[in-house]
């Protein structure tokens, strides 16, 4: 059964109408390149819709009623959004469950050094990615550093046209035949890819370097922890670059020990192609299905079921941590609602909400790329521009790590995606020996729910650049806010 593509349908005001959401779309994951940025502009629309924090619900007292709107959100990187509806909360909410996290370099703690005049961050990378696709391109530094005062220094370096950017090196073809006999994954070794971030020695650096010896002589002893305080006169490029950071945002080497710095592509998404039919931007995976769960939570009043929408962290490594979707942050906050809104305040109730509920594990299908269709199997594949992907399984090889939704819960779905008259087709992750995935749709599944998997088909997965096509985002967005109503 071959699906059609979506764009066949559309009149005008549906292309109006998909293009302005694109376009609000490249604005957020332009802005939004970590899960503490998309987590804080969650929050801002939500309170701008009406939501207000589940703190302040508690602290008020006030029994939540039908149509009441709430927020929680841990740590700063993860948000629930929950709006009330008219049946009781023991038979059940209609979730989406997307995650803001994305592959990525994170810094290092003790990140900084000089070698041959120059001087680099060191790096770990965050995810699944080939290392060499990070090599070579412009890259921005986005993140908090936080100070044992207590205070918290927004950073963001390389957004701003008149801002620098940094980049990780390479090797010159005429030097690089035993690089380039080496397999994929060995070509640039993890512990390569730190940052060049300065070129330039601090001027009269032999008289600080000095200086700072005999004024050193009588100075406290740094705690083991820190960083050995830089030699202006044996590092000179190295102070530069902290005699930089002094300046704009006040902070020490030491600093680095308490910070969170990512390294991402740098600059905004984009149209792509000449029909502008798609979009190139970094980090839609999966900020493409939470952008699109996001909105449609907001735009939906009056549900009759519970409405809740997650968006999550740390699911690219497993969903682990105080702010993954494994920690007890979901069902904490639903307890507090259950309780706010008059359920029974034994374990019970909560029990029999989360048993009841449906939900949709709103993360992107790998699409089909022509380029590399040999790992795919096309009766079984996603493809851009044909609607919102349903996977019944992902999992690798013998569906090893997945949820498996039942065939009931597939056709109650392709119900409401019919009734809505949304564009839809199903797929497996590629071929079965080829591979496959995970999203956070077996962690919810263990509240004996009913999931599966829904989102946006991408090509260059993981990348720093991906691709996804405007009309599955739309198709995504109408999904979404299908299955709320429903």
């Amino acid at each position: 059964m071959e699906g059609r593509n979506a764009g066949k349908q559309y009149g005008g005001a549906d292309l109006a109408q998909v293009e302005r959401l694109a376009a609000d779309y490249i604005d957020f994951i332009s802005a939004n390149k970590t899960e503490r940025e998309c987590a804080a502009k969650a929050v801002e629309m939500a309170r701008a819709a009406g939501y207000r924090s589940l703190d302040e619900a508690v602290a008020s007292g006030k029994r939540l009623a039908p149509g009441d709107k709430v927020y929680a959100h841990t740590h700063g990187k993860s948000v629930i959004l929950v709006q009330l509806g008219t049946e009781p909360l023991e038979r059940g909410m209609n979730i989406l469950g997307a995650h803001i996290d994305s592959p990525r370099l994170d810094v290092k703690q003790n990140p900084l050094y000089e070698s041959d005049d120059l001087t680099l961050l060191d790096t770990h990378y965050y995810g699944g990615i080939k290392k060499y696709q990070w090599v070579t391109m412009p890259l921005a530094i986005h993140g908090v550093i936080a100070r044992t005062d207590g205070t918290v220094v927004p950073v963001t370096v390389g957004e701003d046209p008149a801002d620098p950017v940094f980049c990780i090196t390479d090797l010159l073809p005429h030097l690089g035949r035993e690089q380039m006999e080496k397999t994929a994954d060995k070509v640039v070794e993890g512990e390569a890819l730190d940052v060049l971030v300065g070129g330039r020695p601090l001027a009269g650096a032999e008289d600080a370097g000095e200086g700072a010896g005999e004024a050193g002589k009588g100075a406290k002893k740094p705690a083991t922890s820190a960083p050995v305080p830089t030699d202006p006169a044996k590092e000179p490029v190295k102070a530069f670059v902290l005699k930089c950071l002094r300046d704009k945002y006040g902070i020490e080497e030491e600093d680095f020990l308490s910070a969170e710095l990512e390294v991402v592509p740098a600059g905004r998404a984009r149209d792509l192609g000449f029909d502008r039919s798609m979009v190139l931007g970094y980090g839609q995976d999966d900020r493409v299905c939470a952008y699109t769960s996001l909105v449609a939570q907001l735009a939906v009043e009056a549900p009759t079921r519970t409405a809740l929408t997650i968006l999550a962290d740390k699911e690219e490594i497993g969903s682990v941590g105080a702010t993954g979707m494994q920690s007890l942050f979901f069902e904490n906050a639903m307890a507090e609602i259950c309780a706010l809104a008059g359920a029974d305040r034994s374990d019970l109730a909560l029990r029999r909400c989360l048993h009841n509920s449906r939900m949709l594990s709103s993360d992107v299908s790998a699409g089909i790329d022509p380029t590399y269709a040999s790992v795919f199997d096309s009766k079984n594949a996603a493809y851009l521009g044909r609607g919102v992907v349903f996977n019944k399984y992902t999992g690798a090889r013998g569906k090893s790590g997945s949820n498996d939704a039942s065939a009931e819960y597939v056709a109650q779905v392709r119900r409401i995606m019919d009734d809505a008259n949304v564009s839809f087709q199903t797929a497996e992750l590629g071929k079965v020996d080829a591979g496959g995935g995970g999203t956070i749709a077996y962690i919810l599944a263990r509240y004996d729910m009913d999931v599966i998997d829904s989102g946006v088909a991408v090509l260059s997965m993981h990348a720093p650049w991906e691709v996804t096509s405007k009309a599955d985002i739309y198709e995504a967005y109408r999904a979404y806010q299908a299955f709320l109503r429903a």
